[in-house]
């Protein structure tokens, strides 16, 4: 899975959007009351350390088994440290990618798509991490397999 960084986020913005009370039911309808309950900043939502957060799109589909697709905007921290299982951006021998780091028993990074080797660490991979993959930003689909994209 390749990436395309971005940019960083500007922590100074604010942009708060209603938040209703009532949860939508992804089953049979119901109606809402639509009470606004109060405000929500998706800065504040998504991101915990705004100087250390930066996007990126994902690109490739090592990664769907993980519900990260190709055009995904992921929200990542560099303020964290990389832990097993958690996922990350990284380079690998200069070039970037996403995978899930695992460290037991050997250190290695995971595919989420079977038709995708996992990349072991060891002396002969130049690895370094960026940051820890936090939140995945992803327009729905609409209609039968058509999809509107993010114009950033």
């Amino acid at each position: 899975m390749t990436t395309k960084l971005l940019g960083k986020l500007n922590p100074k913005s604010y942009s708060p959007l209603p938040y209703f009370i009532e949860k939508v039911p992804a089953g049979f309808p119901s109606p809402a009351a639509g009470y606004i309950e109060a405000s929500i900043d998706l800065n504040e939502l998504c991101i915990s350390h705004p100087s250390a957060t930066f996007l990126v799109r994902a690109g490739g589909l090592s990664m769907i088994d993980a519900g990260i697709y190709p055009e995904d905007l992921l929200v990542v921290d560099r303020s964290l440290e990389a832990q097993h299982c958690d996922i990350i951006v990284c380079a690998i021998n200069g070039e970037f990618t996403v995978k899930e780091l695992c460290l037991e028993p050997m250190p290695k990074l995971v595919a989420y798509n079977d038709d995708f080797e996992d990349i072991p660490l060891n002396d002969d991979v130049e690895f370094e991490v960026f940051g820890v993959v936090k939140n995945i930003i992803r327009e729905v689909k609409r209609g039968r397999g058509q999809q509107r994209r993010f114009n950033f």
